[in-house]
């Protein structure tokens, strides 16, 4: 018989709501010199709009439009076909590591994860925390099955477990492990365990990779 899942309590708890909005308020007056900088390099290095909009599939099903900064051409979207002998990774999703469709700034964005900080905007408008399950663009979503769905009980996430355990280096299964866990087991000491990784993974990559 398969496991019956349940909640945490601390997913729709007055302290994760806390965590979420102070360090959000934080995260945005400490990065605001990353962000103007980011943004400045992008319309430099690339034509195109700073930031990339895609709806996203969140908390029971919502369908929201996440933020990014713009990593890829304008038209990689379409081109997705084109570079699908390249997918390095398993199940339903899609992911290249050196994508051919980067912008000569992008690859650093997505590398050190940069490009995700346009997401503290969600944060804000109640539609992502600032840790849970990734969420995934609609077509992604779609092909889970009803108990990788599990995943949607919950508020995504700008980070997770699955972030900071490598992310693409691992099997699309155990991202999936790594996401119900978090849906069972989630907790203050948890969060802050999350985002603290994420920061120190975030200022290594930035000092270490090439662009």
């Amino acid at each position: 018989m398969r496991k019956k899942i349940s909640v945490g309590f601390y997913h729709n708890s007055f302290a994760k709501n806390i965590v979420d909005l102070v360090f959000t308020f934080l995260g945005i007056i400490l990065f605001i010199p990353a962000i103007t900088i980011v943004a400045t390099l992008i319309k430099l290095t690339s034509k195109g709009p700073i930031l990339f909009k895609q709806k996203r599939v969140g908390q029971n099903g919502r369908i929201f439009e996440i933020l990014k900064f713009r990593t890829m051409r304008v038209g990689a979207e379409k081109q997705k076909a084109r570079f699908k002998h390249l997918n390095e990774a398993d199940g339903p999703v899609f992911k290249i590591h050196d994508d051919p469709r980067y912008t000569p700034f992008g690859g650093f964005l997505a590398h050190t994860g940069l490009d995700e900080l346009p997401q503290l905007i969600n944060v804000l408008n109640g539609e992502m925390s600032l840790v849970g399950p990734r969420p995934l663009p609609i077509y992604e979503a779609n092909k889970l099955s009803k108990v990788q769905r599990i995943r949607e009980l919950v508020t995504p996430g700008l980070t997770s477990s699955w972030v900071i355990k490598g992310s693409h280096s691992i099997t699309f299964r155990e991202w999936m492990k790594l996401d119900r866990e978090y849906v069972e087991n989630a907790s203050f000491a948890i969060d802050l365990n999350i985002l603290s990784t994420t920061i120190k993974n975030v200022l290594a990559q930035v000092f270490t990779v090439k662009f």
